[in-house]
């Protein structure tokens, strides 16, 4: 059977290159004699993996040495009590709900003190990025929180929110290495790798050290520490090794394209075709402003469930999978990140045109 195209909004597509590099060395890893799968996290071999792979993303991200990168496991929704645990000194935190995974961040620190809601665009469904130029944020915050790109609903900040000199705290899962970044505008910028990096079970997050202390709430496990893990390496316990590898092997694919200037203007580029379709269709239209679109994940509706339905079942028998959107939006949803390439935007639209036409032509019965 032949590849299909994956839309999934994660796990997701893998890039070709880097699957068949890892197929090659999935039996015998460089001369090693074992899998990547099999061998210790203490050797010399997998150090020099976590080493290469922690240089490459500093390569690519431009990560100042004031920046500790960490590979830990628990993926992104770990970090919301995680966050709270080492950042709360004064037990108070504001956030900006954009979607499913902020407020969620924000339900749990109400766990830990004073969580504000300082914006919300849940009024329109999280259809827009409400207006962050000036927040009423709280003189005692010890951050401001964020989920930069909206995986769900498809929204994506453009400007990065007005802290009035506060912390800056931002998950970036699923907008991770598709454009440049200036690390220094943040405290914390972390994200799990399965949207847009690598293989499920692991986030990255690159913390400023001054921020990596003793200094958290008293019942703070052990493994939820940011100083256990910068102190070890990201080598505490066992990590996850093979995702790890994976993700630095995807590194120096994005390095070998040309970085992250390339990779946004290869998804601005491939977006717009899916979007300039849709802002054209009788049939399917997007479900964002337009000025907050995300680059990554792109939900549109027919406005009838059946016909979506209908649409998400042709496409799949097509070699178009995992359309189907998200329940609380509805209709279908492409994931098109840093992997999709351009070929397999294109063919969908094909098929979407294709499905268009057979619609109207019987007065949207298809």
């Amino acid at each position: 059977m032949s590849r299909v195209y994956n839309f999934s909004a994660g796990p997701a597509v893998l890039p070709e290159e880097v699957l068949q590099k890892v197929q090659g060395e999935m039996m015998d890893y460089r001369g090693s004699g074992m899998s990547v799968m099999e061998m210790s996290h203490r050797s010399k071999v997998f150090d020099n993996i976590i080493q290469e792979a922690e240089q490459d993303l500093r390569d690519l991200m431009g990560i100042p040495d004031n920046y500790r990168v960490l590979f830990m496991q628990g993926g992104a929704s770990l970090q919301f009590s995680m966050i709270p645990m080492n950042l709360m000194k004064n037990r108070v935190a504001d956030y900006v709900l954009t979607g499913q995974w902020s407020k969620k961040a924000w339900q749990e620190a109400q766990k830990y003190g004073t969580a504000n809601a300082v914006a919300s665009s849940a009024d329109k469904t999280f259809s827009y990025i409400p207006d962050c130029s000036d927040l009423p944020i709280d003189e005692k915050a010890d951050y401001v929180y964020i989920c930069e790109n909206n995986t769900i609903y498809g929204t994506k900040y453009k400007k990065l929110p007005n802290t009035k000199g506060k912390l800056l705290v931002s998950d970036v899962s699923s907008c991770f290495l598709s454009e440049p970044v200036n690390v220094s505008d943040y405290g914390i910028i972390y994200g799990g790798v399965q949207k847009n990096i690598g293989p499920a079970g692991m986030v990255i997050s690159i913390i400023r050290e001054d921020l990596i202390t003793d200094d958290v709430m008293e019942f703070t496990p052990t493994m939820m520490k940011f100083k256990t893990h910068a102190d070890a390496g990201s080598l505490y316990n066992t990590p996850n090794c093979w995702c790890i590898y994976v993700c630095g092997e995807v590194f120096k694919w994005l390095k070998a394209m040309g970085g992250l200037s390339v990779m946004k203007e290869r998804n601005e580029k491939k977006a717009a075709v899916l979007y300039d379709y849709l802002d054209s269709s009788r049939m399917f239209h997007g479900t964002v402003v337009k000025e907050d679109r995300s680059l990554m994940n792109v939900p549109f509706v027919t406005g009838d469930k059946e016909l979506d339905a209908k649409f998400v079942k042709e496409a799949e028998a097509a070699g178009f999978v995992n359309l189907k959107g998200h329940r609380t939006v509805g209709g279908m949803r492409a994931s098109i990140y840093n992997a999709m390439p351009q070929e397999g935007v294109e063919k969908l639209v094909a098929f979407m045109k294709e499905f268009e036409e057979r619609g109207l032509k019987k007065n949207v019965s298809v």
